[in-house]
């Protein structure tokens, strides 16, 4: 299908890119790994890594005639994930194919101010990934902590409606109206330190530290900084799609990924895939300025990749 849609309209220059998909992953962001609570490996991100299994030994519940199983718990960030930030409708940049959506410009993204005023505005549509890595490189297939689901775009905002409303998303997530306030707001300013050092604080769930605010849930972002407020409505995708049911946790429940509506923004990190490569990844809301230099060429940009990895906690057997 992408194939075809590729070849019946010419594809944007900033669609085009020269790298394979394997290529999304700075391996280094794997770590740290820990094998039955012993870390064996560290990492030279500066993410502070929060482990909700200390036990070495875990049991999980196993079908008949075993009914349970033991092993040791293994723990590990898992690059499972990435998204896209487009400027341009239709365009994946991770698969260099334009799927050619015209909407008389409504959909396109835009980075514009308000001379009187003085606010900014960065707009962006999002597309969501499963990246199974593991099975697209034919390894570790067999271990149980391996995702075996197949790569699949899941989701793309240029058909959703309320991507592209704040006022319609109000509606379907109310709380954006008591989080958006100046009050819940001020709160903010200590999840922007925290994730800057290195670390999101989860229980301020609807902050994103300097990024600005996980409300509303659509690719509307208040930033004066282009790459980041990307990385913001990248992080904004994740959300919206942990509200609606539509990802899960893998450092929550050893035995299983569980839905979190809520979601604990400290078992995610991110990084700039395309147009320019980080070599580390970030947590949630750490400020822009420290790495979103040069990360946007005026060649080629506008649209990015954000490699998102999930700290994941399993059990080995």
């Amino acid at each position: 299908l992408f194939l075809a849609l590729s070849l019946s309209t010419p594809a944007r220059a900033t669609c085009l890119n020269d790298f394979k998909l394997l290529d999304l992953v700075n391996w280094g962001s794997v770590f740290p790994i820990s094998i039955a609570g012993i870390e064996i490996a560290g990492s030279t991100d500066s993410v502070t890594t929060v482990d909700t299994i200390s036990s070495p030994i875990c049991v999980c519940p196993a079908p008949p005639p075993l009914f349970v199983r033991i092993g040791l718990t293994v723990g590990f960030w898992e690059p499972a994930r990435y998204i896209e930030t487009v400027k341009d409708p239709g365009c994946l940049p991770s698969l260099g194919i334009n799927l050619g959506i015209t909407s008389g410009g409504e959909l396109g993204g835009t980075n514009s101010s308000v001379a009187s005023t003085g606010s900014h505005y960065t707009s962006a549509q999002a597309h969501y990934f499963i990246y199974p890595i593991w099975s697209m490189m034919g390894m570790l297939t067999d271990w149980i902590c391996a995702e075996s689901s197949g790569f699949d775009v899941a989701y793309m905002t240029e058909f959703d409606p309320l991507w592209q409303d704040d006022s319609l998303s109000a509606i379907i997530n109310p709380e954006s109206v008591l989080f958006g306030n100046p009050v819940t707001q001020a709160a903010c300013i200590a999840d922007s330190i925290a994730s800057t050092a290195g670390l999101s604080l989860s229980p301020l769930f609807w902050c994103m530290g300097s990024w600005g605010s996980a409300y509303p849930l659509t690719g509307h972002i208040g930033s004066s900084l282009y790459t980041e407020a990307n990385a913001a409505i990248a992080a904004r995708m994740l959300y919206k799609l942990a509200r609606g049911m539509l990802v899960c946790d893998t450092n929550i429940n050893i035995c299983g990924c569980m839905p979190t509506p809520i979601w604990v923004k400290h078992n995610y990190k991110m990084h700039a895939a395309v147009p320019v490569k980080d070599f580390s990844a970030h947590p949630i809301g750490r400020s822009g300025l420290l790495w979103s230099s040069l990360k946007n060429p005026p060649v080629g940009g506008d649209n990015f990749v954000w490699m998102l990895y999930r700290r994941r906690n399993c059990c080995a057997f």
